[in-house]
């Protein structure tokens, strides 16, 4: 059949329904399908809190969405262009966010009066003409597979658990994408399960030719393909970066890896990468629980490794003894927050820049640890690497904050040349005239030295140290001078990172300021507005304790600072503490990432500006 072709630059796609009906895989192949053919790729997983969350209700919804073109993706996408509704309460949930004139795809099978009435609908919107603004096309996905694998011998449950990938070749086709990675993805998948392979894989093109024969469609879109710089592309999260960026970062500093971790959502996921890189001589324990989780990375640190731990909001919670205790055996240590919404348990599954706060001031006594934060999910490679570097050559925790968007979503990454990543230098102290505490005279980082080295044997434990001996004190004046000592060496990290970067105009009516994943909706924005004629300024910062050098000569230049955060301020309220000006606060503590049209409204309101 004849189709009109039409060119796009970018496209927003979410794939909508129960929490067993697939949309996080679905969403993820098509993701990485798209990351394939070279698009830039940003993704944003949403699902329930609730393990199994039931059928068929609003709150049960699990959504993933992608937004892929050639130029210009920062973030998920504002609204979404095409919706692949499995149920009435997906359709529901997920409607608001589609366009007007968007592709909107329901699977007929489901909407029968139950599920009708979970989704508080009244009346059937299929039928009673609700959805006429939008580009609707209603299939019966159920009722496809079901005929197709009638006789393949997979039982019922079996067949209903393949109509996910139906919806992914028919989107494969809309979009003119290729088979062939989820084909091989499939084959590996279920390896040896022959009825499974191919069950699939008969769905999965039946989904594609169901597109490329039925008459209900008339167009057919492509993206225009994006000039790549040489070299080989993978798609990634921020969760798995940051564990490679572990096994890298003890490749580089020559130290076995460890990882002591207690699963929690939705960090888990780092604990599960680091499990699949033994043969690289990773090494990781699930622990009893968070404390344990911690204490024996501290262990692990004392004896010679890199060591880490990864967690969330309420389990960073649980650390915080431990981590008075690195910073005052001054051992070198990574911890990976991924932030989540809170106060207590909150909302496991959603973002927030939550933790700001409990990173840099939580802890008993003055124990201050130095506090990164990655801005997109590929920089969290790049940030736990320097967390490593930045933890070793200074003998100090290191706080790395990413969060549950970060963590979970994807984008297309470069993979990196290893011999162009600096190594990490390390260097154990071996003579006999060692004393725990002496210090380095540039960075005040004490000595580290192995268990069991002849002659070095020194005590470790949570009671204060003798300046220089190592030994336990209790003298006042002791005490207060270790503790500025301790101050004093995260201080002088600043010297040791780089600049804040300012984009756009210095003499700019206002400037942004960003941390975290903030990032691509600011971005976003700010590309935009100046591209309009608006004299902007934008600072994001990867470092947040201590704050780089610069950062205070840059803030006194502006009147009008506003700093969009998904909390009440927390990053607002250490500006203004610092560097005594007073800045706007603009949050969103919704569970989800801010709208890049939000943060431009927003802008505008500041500036007084009308939008066109």
């Amino acid at each position: 059949m004849e189709r009109e072709v039409i060119y796009l630059e970018d496209v927003t796609i979410r794939f909508a329904g129960d929490s067993g009906d697939g949309m996080q895989l679905t969403g993820s192949r098509f993701s990485d399908t798209s990351a394939f053919i070279g698009s830039d790729v940003s993704t944003f997983p949403d699902y329930p809190s609730e393990i199994r969350a039931p059928e068929g209700t609003l709150y049960g919804v699990s959504a993933y969405q992608i937004h892929f073109g050639s130029k210009g993706v920062y973030t998920p996408g504002d609204q979404i262009d095409v919706l692949v509704a499995m149920n009435p309460a997906s359709l529901k949930v997920n409607l608001p966010f589609l366009r007007k004139k968007g592709i909107l795809i329901v699977n007929t099978a489901n909407f029968t009066e139950k599920n009708l009435k979970l989704a508080k609908y009244q009346t059937n919107p299929l039928e009673d003409g609700s959805l006429k603004d939008y580009q609707l096309f209603k299939i019966n996905f159920n009722e496809i597979v079901y005929e197709l694998l009638k006789n393949s011998g997979l039982t019922p449950k079996q067949i209903d658990r393949t109509k996910n990938i139906f919806a992914l070749g028919l989107t494969y086709w809309l979009f003119d994408l290729p088979l062939s990675t989820t084909e091989d993805w499939i084959r590996k998948k279920f390896g040896k399960r022959e009825q499974i392979v191919e069950a699939n894989l008969k769905v999965l093109r039946a989904g594609y030719e169901y597109g490329e024969f039925n008459e209900l469609f008339a167009v057919r879109y492509k993206i225009i393909p994006k000039k790549l710089e040489p070299g080989v592309y993978r798609n990634i999260t921020g969760n798995e970066a940051a564990a490679l960026g572990l096994v890298v970062a003890a490749a580089k500093a020559k130290l076995p890896l460890f990882l002591g971790s207690y699963p929690i959502t939705p960090a888990s996921e780092i604990l599960h990468f680091i499990s699949e890189y033994k043969p690289y001589g990773a090494l990781h324990l699930q622990a009893e629980d968070e404390i344990g989780g911690i204490t024996s990375a501290i262990g692990a640190a004392y004896g010679g490794a890199l060591a880490a731990t990864s967690t969330s909001g309420p389990g960073l919670s649980l650390k915080v003894e431990a981590i008075g205790l690195a910073v005052m055996l001054e051992l070198p240590l990574v911890i990976i927050d991924v932030q989540r919404a809170g106060p207590s348990t909150g909302m496991p599954t959603k973002m927030e820049q939550a933790d700001l706060f409990l990173a840099v001031f939580g802890r008993h006594g003055e124990g201050p640890v130095p506090v990164l934060a990655a801005a997109t999910p590929t920089d969290c490679f790049d940030m736990t690497l320097e967390a490593a570097r930045i933890a070793i050559k200074y003998m100090t925790p290191v706080i790395l904050l990413t969060d549950g968007y970060l963590g979970q979503s994807s984008e297309e990454w470069k993979i990196p040349d290893l011999d162009s990543i600096p190594e990490i230098p390390v260097k154990f102290y071996t003579d006999s005239d060692y004393l725990p505490y002496k210090r380095d005279p540039v960075t005040l980082a004490r000595a580290w030295a192995i268990p069991g080295t002849p002659g070095l044997e020194h005590r470790v434990g949570s009671l204060e140290k003798e300046d220089v001996t190592g030994i336990v004190s209790h003298d006042p004046l002791n005490h207060q001078r270790m503790v500025e000592l301790r101050a004093e060496k995260v201080a002088r990290i600043q010297n040791d990172i780089p600049d804040a970067e300012l984009w756009g105009y210095e003499d700019a009516e206002l400037l942004l300021v960003g941390w975290g994943s903030t990032y691509g909706a600011i971005k976003a924005a700010f590309d935009r507005l100046i591209e309009r004629g608006e004299r902007l300024a934008y600072v994001h910062l990867k470092y947040l304790f201590p704050f780089p050098k610069n950062l205070g000569s840059i803030i006194e230049k502006f009147d009008k600072i506003l700093v969009p955060e998904n909390n009440l301020g927390q990053l607002a309220y250490m500006l203004e503490a610092n560097f005594l000006k007073r800045v706007i606060r603009y949050h969103k503590i919704q569970g989800r990432i801010f709208l890049s049209t939000e943060i431009e409204n927003k802008i505008l309101e500041v500036l007084n500006r009308r939008r066109n």
